[in-house]
């Protein structure tokens, strides 16, 4: 266990370093941009190169964010927050993409005005010069950028790359208007300023959305939790995986819980160790913390229960929003039975438990029924 932690420690002082490291270069990079840009911005008096100037400001604002959010989740838990401060770095890309929504508006509001009172840009060689060495260097940065931003599972990071790369595109807009004017004497820059704006707004509205949906909770990936079964199954006397939940607590600190059905004759220390090996398999093959692992019995020598566990699965998957039916034990002495019921959330989850229970005690009226209705969470 001690070994687990100081890896944990080690991996995450490591991809602190490389968010900080890479993130600083993002700063300095743009800041050099931004002091090229808005040179030929105001040589030229476009407004389409001084928005593109302001884009990349609050590209080195962002990178200032991240370096914040990264320092404060990588603080080590504490009594207060037993589970550690990883969601920080999720307010921190919440802040990146308020900042670049802001940079979109402000660009909007300034191209209209260009609309509405024009001034004639006038592009020097220079400024073509600087535009099209600008578009280069963000292809390079936003690369480079959004594959550490993978690699450490940043989300500020991927996302500060990503908007590079779109930065690229926005640049070479302003290139090719700038070569429209000095081939045809058309003036295309404050719509491109427009459209430019339209785009950084875009951008910041999908990176606020991606960032809400990781704060709320939103539906694990289903290769992940595919992989978790797999894992969970691979251990002998285990007859299947059920219910699994996970929950995030920042990037990289992933929890989670699962039931496993295990035959009706395993003694308690027989499931203890089972539990405790899955527990292990699954950190180490996929950073995943099971906090919990419930158990459901299941019939191995009674054939009648059988039977009747094949009759109450035929007339629960009859119904289309009943996706699964898991956990069944029948007790034929005792005349009771118990199983859950995973159910769409395109139907009412009352009134489907309470069509199965009238089916199933129809069936069975002399038993004593249980039906837990279960949610579609990651199955």
């Amino acid at each position: 266990m001690d070994s687990n932690k100081n890896d944990i420690a080690v991996i995450a002082a490591n991809r602190e370093k490389t968010i900080v490291k890479t993130s600083v270069i993002g700063i300095v990079t743009n800041l050099f941009l931004v002091a090229f840009k808005a040179f030929a911005g105001l040589v030229s008096n476009s407004i389409a190169v001084i928005l593109d100037a302001v884009n990349n400001l609050s590209d080195a604002a962002s990178s200032v964010v991240t370096i914040i959010g990264a320092k404060l989740g990588a603080k080590q838990p504490d009594k207060k927050h037993p589970l550690g401060y990883g969601r920080i770095e999720y307010l921190s890309s919440m802040v990146v993409a308020a900042l670049v929504l802001y940079a979109g508006i402000t660009s909007l509001v300034e191209s209209v005005k260009k609309i509405i009172t024009p001034e004639k840009a006038d592009y020097s060689t220079v400024s073509i010069i600087i535009i099209s060495v600008a578009v280069v260097v963000k292809v390079i940065l936003g690369t480079f950028v959004r594959k550490q931003g993978k690699k450490v599972n940043s989300g500020a990071l991927a996302a500060s790359g990503s908007d590079a790369l779109f930065d690229a595109v926005l640049s070479f807009s302003v290139l090719a208007s700038a070569v429209i004017y000095l081939i045809w004497n058309v003036s295309l820059e404050a719509y491109v300023g427009v459209l430019i704006a339209i785009f950084i707004i875009k951008a910041g509205i999908e990176m606020m959305i991606e960032t809400l949906n990781d704060i709320i909770g939103k539906r694990e990936d289903a290769e992940v939790t595919k992989e978790l079964k797999r894992i969970v199954c691979e251990e002998e006397g285990v007859l299947g995986a059920y219910d699994v939940t996970l929950f995030n607590y920042g990037p990289d600190k992933n929890y989670g819980s699962v039931h496993v059905e295990l035959p009706d004759t395993m003694s308690v220390d027989e499931a203890d160790r089972i539990t405790r090996k899955i527990q292990s398999d699954v950190y180490q093959k996929t950073g995943i913390i099971l906090t919990g692992i419930g158990i459901y019995s299941f019939n191995t020598s009674d054939d009648e229960a059988a039977a009747i566990r094949n009759a109450v699965q035929k007339t629960v998957m009859s119904h289309d929003w009943a996706l699964q039916i898991h956990g069944f034990y029948a007790d034929t002495e005792k005349k009771s039975m118990r199983f859950d019921v995973v159910v769409s959330f395109d139907a009412d989850k009352k009134e489907a438990v309470s069509t199965l229970y009238g089916e199933v005690c129809s069936a069975y009226p002399d038993y004593d029924i249980l039906i837990v209705p279960d949610t579609d969470v990651a199955d």
